[in-house]
């Protein structure tokens, strides 16, 4: 539903922002992230299991909520516009490798004559099904794009995607950037650090708020100092999973200990109860 894209306007102000990544594709998911004080949520189509419908399911549950970023699987202008008139206003690009890439991103992001992206505006849920009588006359300036520079080729364009009008975030993925040179998972190896640098280096110039996840020793808050401003922390799996975990060692631990009296055992009258309940 069309209103103005508030963590566009947050970004511009300088704030630093921090969010969760969406990976089950599953709207109860985004409905309890919601409410738990992240910036942002972003609604990953590309590795996450999710498709245009369940776009759709994850945008309503955050509706007035948190501001959804969706990661589109790739840089197709058909997907791009599907998801814009399904009402996304954020949308992160990723394996952006050149500013030509970048430029077609936003055309299809864009009305004529600023782009090429297809008309429908009065039967889409982007413009209130047609109630917002503005959405064309606003549509392409409330729209954020983020385009992800994941290889070491994308680093040594990074200046020239940075400077397309249109792209308002860089983000760094740094894990592919480090695949991309052949060490894929080895963060903390110099050669990662220096090209994390030098994109670094190349974003900060160009004034564009910036984004990545924390990696190699690189904490949130150190990110925020480097000049870093979209900062994902977490996601509904990594929560999940963690959360679980640590309740799974409370039992491990308590059967280590031995059964206590009474019938201790999981399951007997002295079992810890499930948290929550």
């Amino acid at each position: 539903m069309f209103k103005p894209n508030i963590l566009k306007r947050r970004l511009g102000a300088g704030e630093a922002l921090f969010g969760a990544w969406i990976e089950t594709g599953s709207a109860t998911n985004v409905e309890i992230l919601a409410h738990q004080g992240f910036d942002f949520l972003i609604l990953d189509l590309e590795h996450g299991f999710g498709e245009l419908r369940d776009a759709v399911d994850m945008l309503r549950a955050a509706e007035g909520v948190v501001p959804c970023i969706v990661r589109v699987p790739w840089n197709d202008p058909i997907v791009l516009k599907r998801l814009l008139d399904a009402g996304a206003d954020s949308l992160m690009i990723p394996s952006v490798e050149t500013a030509q890439e970048a430029e077609a991103a936003v055309a299809a992001c864009r009305y004529p004559p600023q782009g090429r992206r297809g008309y429908a505006a009065p039967l889409v849920r982007a413009s209130t099904f047609g109630k917002a009588a503005d959405y064309m006359r606003r549509a392409n300036d409330e729209i954020l794009i983020v385009v992800q520079l994941e290889s070491a080729g994308a680093v040594s364009r990074a200046a020239e995607i940075c400077a397309v009008d249109g792209v308002d975030v860089p983000f760094l993925g740094v894990n592919d950037m480090a695949g991309s040179i052949g060490l894929l998972e080895q963060l903390g190896r110099p050669e990662v650090r220096t090209l994390v640098a030098e994109a670094e280096a190349a974003m900060l110039a160009c004034g564009k708020p910036m984004g990545t996840v924390p990696s190699a020793g690189a904490t949130w808050q150190s990110l925020i100092g480097t000049g870093y401003r979209l900062i994902p922390v977490a996601s509904d799996v990594s929560l999940m999973r963690d959360a679980a975990l640590a309740v799974v060692r409370e039992q491990v631990e308590f059967r280590r200990q031995g059964a206590a009296p009474g019938g201790g055992a999981p399951g007997g009258q002295n079992a810890p109860s499930p948290r929550g309940y």
